[in-house]
């Protein structure tokens, strides 16, 4: 029988081995992650298309106006743009990172990439320590960033299944409903979590909600200084969240031969997103292209329609940017971060440096 420590340095490096750092990726890893991505792409789309009917699929490809496609770049070109800026000033709050837009431009492309199985937030995590912040912290700006995705993306669901109540849209009552009154009440208590978060964290409950509630915190002080972090950072992410509705909406339109209802889409997007495309691993493959066009269904759009749309809106926002993250990765590789002297920290360093890291404690007892 195999020894215990022996069994756990087998099952760590083969973990190490699945799940390299980003730097230490392997072209024949790059291959077969993309490999799998496609599988399930390809698995999933056959059987919603299947689903949806297959005739009635050829149907709406005979009938597509293809030229509303060329409009997607603009789309992709923009949320990508935009998460460039949300990155960097998350990484920049309370005097942390230094991080020129070409380094935060490179981590953010490689990490869309559909080669990492643990996700782009990965990427992000990996990146932040290789920049000389310490784990924990770097855990709370990763947790951070995907807090603004979601105040972002779900402040606008909610705007917008407003106006689909208003407009009595024949989307579902539970999806409209469920944002319209899920984001206030979820804000509400996410605000009292964070104020409260010392007491609440007491104890071995502690270990679970502290990242979590200091990841609200992290947002919380880029609304507190909107010059310095708050105007750039939330009008980078909705940008991003602007140009991926915009590439979907293009794409339905491409598909139901109409212009769709701006506000439909983007409650169907936000729904169909249970996690959104830099939290899920491999990008998302399978898992997107088997919800997101049941959700679209949600609001009101044929499944034939959404099935063709979704397909279409993954080429823009999964593969074509591939060429571009594999490059972007392999610029990460060629030229890691330096570590920063000390004269750098005290004035805080170059570009690629880091200033003094801000413990992650002294981000739970902020408040906002």
């Amino acid at each position: 029988m195999m020894r215990r420590p022996a069994l756990v340095d087998r099952l760590r490096d083969s973990f190490a081995a699945l799940f390299p750092h980003h730097r230490e990726h392997e072209p024949h890893q790059v291959v077969m992650w993309m490999i799998v991505a496609g599988g399930l792409s390809l698995i999933a789309t056959i059987l919603v298309a299947g689903a949806a009917g297959y005739s009635a699929i050829a149907s709406h490809l005979k009938e597509a106006n293809w030229y509303w496609l060329v409009f997607a770049l603009v789309g992709t070109v923009a949320a990508n743009v935009g998460y460039v800026f949300a990155y960097r000033e998350v990484a920049h709050v309370d005097r942390g990172v230094r991080l020129s837009t070409l380094r935060a431009g490179a981590i953010v492309t490689a990490g869309f990439g559909v080669f990492f199985p643990r996700g782009g937030f990965a990427v992000d995590l990996e990146a932040l320590q290789d920049l000389g912040v310490p784990r924990e912290e770097a855990r709370v700006r990763v947790l951070g960033l995907g807090s603004l995705e979601y105040a972002v993306l779900a402040a606008g669901a909610c705007a917008c299944a407003i106006l689909l109540l208003v407009d009595h849209y024949p989307a579902q009552r539970a999806v409209t409903l469920s944002w319209v009154i899920g984001v206030p009440a979820g804000t509400a208590l996410a605000l009292v979590a964070v104020r409260y978060r010392n007491w609440l964290c007491r104890g071995r409950i502690g270990g679970v909600l502290r990242p979590a509630l200091d990841a609200i915190a992290v947002v919380g002080m880029i609304v507190a200084s909107p010059r310095r972090h708050g105007a750039a950072a939330f009008m980078g992410m909705s940008l991003y969240f602007a140009g991926e509705v915009f590439v979907l909406w293009v794409c339905l339109a491409a598909f139901t031969r109409h212009a769709p209802s701006v506000a439909a889409v983007v409650v169907g997007y936000a729904t169909g997103y249970a996690l959104t495309r830099r939290t899920l691993p491999l990008g998302g493959a399978g898992a997107v292209e088997a919800l997101m066009p049941f959700a679209l269904t949600w609001v009101a759009f044929g499944l034939p329609a959404a099935v063709l749309a979704v397909f279409a809106y993954r080429i823009f926002n999964l593969w074509l940017p591939l060429g571009p993250a594999i490059a972007a990765l392999w610029a990460l590789q060629r030229r890691p971060p330096e570590a920063p002297s000390a004269a750098d920290a005290e004035v805080g360093g170059d570009d690629d440096g880091v200033r003094p890291a801000v413990d992650a404690r002294s981000l739970s007892d902020a408040d906002s």
